[in-house]
């Protein structure tokens, strides 16, 4: 897992991504061999967040093939014309995961960015939790909706409200780069994780 690819569009919240990209970073600082990326769903100058940050991703996804993808959410209950719901509707990025899973890819979805991994079919049949907001709509897709704040299956992960990602982030770090690493990272941000990693039993790396 060498390529990290934190995915924004148009709505998304800022922390959903912001906070697993610095997570991210500061575990190659630690030791982890991870080149991290800002991967919008368009080619695009830059994408405007839900609470107006503006920000300059590093490319479109499509042009990178990323070992790891983190979705952010941002805007789902809203139904409004930017947001995890519009990127939903319009379909282009639930193919783009899909097709970036089947390829063998890890695919994890931050708050609500786990609807868009639902609309990707990669939640059918696996557990999986989102924003406590989308939680009935989770219910009637084809996941198994569980009472954790991140839940680990393997090849897809996500993770509940907006702060879980940091929670998420460091998860992924231990499992991937051990606990050492992660250790560093949440002494470097003075962060303590949070809440239950619910993880499928003979899940491992798939």
């Amino acid at each position: 897992m060498d390529t990290v690819a934190v995915v924004c569009y148009e709505g998304f919240d800022e922390l959903d991504a912001v906070g697993p990209y610095e997570v991210f970073e500061n575990a190659g600082r630690a030791g982890a061999g991870w080149d991290v990326t800002l991967r919008s769903v368009r080619e695009t100058e830059t994408v405007t967040a839900s609470h107006g940050l503006r920000v300059e991703p590093d490319g479109p996804l499509a042009a990178v093939d990323a070992d790891l993808l983190v979705v952010a959410g941002g805007g789902w209950n809203t139904r409004g014309d930017d947001g995890a719901w519009a990127e939903a509707e319009r379909g282009e990025l639930p193919e783009l995961l899909a097709t970036a899973h089947d390829r063998g890819a890890t695919v994890a979805g931050v708050c609500t960015g786990g609807m868009l991994l639902a609309r990707a079919g990669l939640l059918d049949g696996r557990p999986a939790v989102t924003h406590q907001g989308a939680i009935d709509d989770l219910r009637a897709t084809g996941a198994e909706v569980v009472d954790a704040r991140v839940v680990d299956d393997g090849d897809v992960l996500t993770a509940g409200g907006v702060t879980s990602g940091l929670d998420l982030a460091v998860h992924l770090v231990a499992r991937e780069w051990g606990e050492d690493v992660a250790e560093r990272v949440t002494r470097e941000m003075e962060y303590e994780r949070r809440g239950s990693v619910y993880r499928e039993p003979g899940s491992g790396q798939r």
